[in-house]
């Protein structure tokens, strides 16, 4: 499936389509490929590495780095690969990765009214969240060792 040719990336203006491409807790690294227009495993992380919150894009975006702009889904349960969804953006986390700047789009659903737990800003998710989210996406690909049999 085609997600950028089959969905604007704004629908109201206040609101963007996200694309989940890995749920969280799983440290399967999945990827859509734009040319095949598939999603892909591209590795496997290590399980400390797993993702904290649901990890995908905003179609028809690019960011710096060529790819759509990343988004971090914040949901109480994890979001299947492929699953589109309405969310409301929250707030931006900016990092340098490989000398480029590296947006994470922060949203929560946009529908999210009835569960009594409706997250509008990055405040509602405490300090705690944010410190755990910036150590994740610090630290998660300096993951190399060496092996000696």
């Amino acid at each position: 499936m085609d997600y950028n040719a089959i969905l604007k990336p704004y629908s109201d203006g206040k609101t963007v389509n996200v694309v989940v491409e890995i749920p969280k807790g799983s440290s399967h690294k999945v990827e859509f490929d734009r040319k095949r227009k598939i999603m892909v495993l591209d590795r496997v992380e290590p399980a400390i590495f797993a993702k904290p919150v649901n990890y995908g894009f905003i179609p028809g975006t690019l960011d710096d780095d060529g790819d759509e702009l990343d988004v971090l889904f914040v949901t109480d349960e994890p979001v299947s690969t492929g699953v589109v969804s309405e969310a409301t953006v929250i707030g931006v986390l900016e990092f340098e990765d490989d000398g480029e700047m590296d947006h994470k789009v922060i949203c929560v659903p946009a529908d999210d009214r009835d569960t009594g737990n409706r997250i509008s800003s990055l405040a509602d998710l405490g300090g705690q969240w944010q410190k755990q989210i910036e150590h994740h996406f610090t630290h998660y690909r300096n993951n190399k060792s060496t092996w000696l049999w």
